[in-house]
């Protein structure tokens, strides 16, 4: 039986165990909402032993990656069949909204900390499927759930354009990559736009106002959020569709969104039917 160790079940890593329990895997995890704790070197240790497959989503700490530094040799050593980990596209930087794909430079950007730990993953000394991610959204975190809380920003920066992607996509290309050639791909939709389309768009979905466009200043962001906007990027996802045989299910925001409120939907209608 297929055995997956996932070092941090968070919100994309838990839809992806969620999705392997269903077709019969085991699967392990780290993170509050996992099995092991991270810190228990001996039953991290005897999970690996166990792994048919390892895949990673705990971010970088200000030094080093935390999961390579603690057990990177005993991952190196481990006899899983397969190796994973959860980059982000912030390791290119700002490219003035131009398109990037995986052959280009990394390390330009506000995400140091995650190149390096992108490096260090590819360079563990075995085959490792390295997927770099832009915006994640999905059911319970999507542009809807901004606007309904009153934290949705429409920004005057008309020339800015994001990525994004939706966290199903990312579960399905992972699983795909399980069994194609190890190496970097990007995990993007096809349609890279600006923000205040996906606002504008998500308003219409839920029949709400649009938000007002602001200035930075006047939107008073977080500094986190502020570094957001300094970068415009468009991301290719041609290599995963080459070499995976990946296509996103959700290729654009309108689809994704879509998805995301008829997951809401979905459970009323069935319990008023019951």
């Amino acid at each position: 039986m297929p055995h997956l160790l996932i070092f941090g079940l968070g919100y994309t890593a838990g839809r992806l165990a969620t999705a392997l329990t269903g077709k019969g895997w085991s699967v392990e995890a780290t993170g509050r909402a996992g099995s092991i704790a991270f810190d228990d070197d001996a039953a991290v240790r005897a999970a690996l032993a166990r792994a048919t497959h390892i895949l990673s989503s705990v971010p970088p700490g200000e030094a080093d990656d935390p999961v390579l530094a603690r057990y990177g040799a005993d991952i190196r050593a481990a006899p899983a069949r397969w190796i994973g980990y959860l980059s982000s596209t912030g390791v290119y930087g700002d490219t003035g909204g131009a398109w990037v794909d995986e052959s280009a430079p990394v390390g330009l950007g506000r995400r140091n900390a995650r190149t390096a730990a992108d490096l260090a993953w590819q360079g563990l000394g075995r085959p490792v499927h390295v997927f770099r991610l832009p915006g994640i959204y999905g059911p319970g975190r999507s542009a809807l759930d901004r606007i309904r809380e009153g934290r949705a920003r429409r920004i005057a920066l008309p020339d800015q354009i994001f990525s994004r992607v939706h966290v199903d996509d990312i579960v399905a290309g992972v699983m795909t990559g399980m069994a194609g050639p190890a190496g970097v791909y990007n995990l993007a939709d096809d349609h890279p736009c600006p923000q205040n389309d996906v606002i504008a768009h998500g308003c219409a979905l839920l029949g709400l106002p649009v938000p007002p466009l602001q200035t930075l200043e006047e939107a008073g962001l977080s500094p986190a959020a502020l570094a957001f906007y300094a970068e415009n990027r468009r991301v290719a996802n041609g290599r995963a569709r080459r070499l995976l045989g990946w296509r996103p299910r959700y290729p654009d925001y309108r689809a994704g969104l879509a998805a995301c409120l008829a997951s809401e939907a979905g459970p009323q209608r069935k319990d008023h039917a019951a």
